[in-house]
């Protein structure tokens, strides 16, 4: 089994760590978050590093996923993919046992498809993104680098989003809409 190392130990990392136990593919070796927190564990699994330590790190690991959640703003995770990657760390995407994604979708790297998350046919989607439990994105659509679509959002057909988008917990989007870059779409919104 291969080893990953996650980045940032809160609420977003212990669902992470959920999927990845049940996916099988990797052994998580230890948490990176911040210094004051060595020592401590997130569900078991060490913080053994912080964002200061990602190259010495690398040179042990080959594996990382940012596990910091995304709502107000995508900037922390973008910050630590970009860190991760100049470190020399592959960031692989995973998918839930319990998701659907379609041979004919494309999943980009760094990026969590959670429990019971549907993806269908000829789907796009980007880099260091949360595809959260229960989300549905259609035949067609496009999700751009860095989004966060949230529990239970509903992403319908040809839908292109572009990058650094939050998509808030229930939201529905009309077909063929277009989300413009860094856009913020409240829980429940119609869009």
């Amino acid at each position: 089994m291969k080893e990953i190392l996650l980045i940032g130990g809160g609420g977003h990392c212990k669902s992470v760590i959920d999927v990845i136990e049940q996916e099988g593919q990797f052994q998580i070796v230890g948490i990176i978050d911040k210094a004051e927190l060595f020592g401590t564990d997130v569900l078991g699994y060490p913080v053994i590093g912080s964002d200061l330590d990602l190259e010495s790190l690398a040179k042990k690991h080959t594996y990382v996923l940012v596990t910091i959640g995304q709502i107000k703003s995508p900037a922390l995770r973008i910050k630590l993919f970009d860190l991760a990657i100049k470190a020399g760390f592959i960031l692989p995407s995973i998918v839930s046992p319990r998701a659907y994604v379609s041979k004919h979708a494309i999943i980009g790297n760094g990026t969590i498809v959670m429990h019971d998350a549907l993806i269908n046919a000829n789907v796009t989607v980007g880099s260091n993104c949360i595809i959260n439990s229960k989300s549905l994105i259609e035949h067609d659509s496009k999700i751009s680098d860095h989004c966060h679509i949230s529990t239970s959002a509903t992403i319908n057909g040809g839908v292109v989003i572009e990058s650094s988008c939050f998509i808030g917990s229930g939201s529905v989007t009309k077909e063929l809409a277009i989300i413009k870059k860094n856009s913020f779409i409240k829980a429940g919104s119609i869009i």
